[in-house]
């Protein structure tokens, strides 16, 4: 008899309660990986930027130019204190510079089956949150002045 109760206790699934989910504050993020040196950089633009680059993609700007070429590879990866939150932010981002944005939006979108929880920055930098969860987020995702810009996961 307490084997068929344990059993059902088992087979009943738990709703959990929406869990707040807040955008980490930015004088908080941490740049976790370094940056590549100027050599590295060099060296993967004659790979990546060869003769038959052009070939494949004659519109794309990126193999223009070095200069070009080292805005988009020139990144490091960043993380919230807690490291649920990341995104790659150009090297040439400064950490006071960072601690200085606050959260201006948060929204959500769903790709191959994750919720992507990204919260936008006043410099125009975004890290994203990734879950399996769903998420909501309040008043079209506008982040109050005076407080935390959260959205409810469950």
């Amino acid at each position: 008899m307490r084997l068929l109760f344990a059993a059902l206790a088992l087979a009943v699934p738990l709703t959990a309660a929406a869990a707040p989910v807040a955008c980490p504050d930015a004088a908080t993020v941490k740049q976790v990986n370094a940056c590549p040196s100027m050599e590295e950089l060099k060296y993967t633009f004659d790979g990546y930027c060869g003769d038959n680059a052009r070939l494949y993609n004659p519109t794309d700007t990126t193999c223009e130019t070095f200069e070009n070429y080292r805005k988009l590879k020139d990144i490091a990866l960043w993380e919230s204190a807690d490291g649920e939150f990341a995104n790659y932010l150009s090297c040439d981002m400064a950490a006071t510079e960072m601690a200085k944005a606050r959260p201006v939006k948060i929204s959500v979108s769903q790709k191959k089956g994750l919720t992507l929880l990204r919260c936008e920055y006043s410099n125009g930098t975004y890290f994203v949150h990734r879950t399996r969860a769903s998420c909501t987020v309040p008043d079209a995702g506008t982040c109050p002045a005076d407080g935390p810009c959260v959205a409810q996961c469950d």
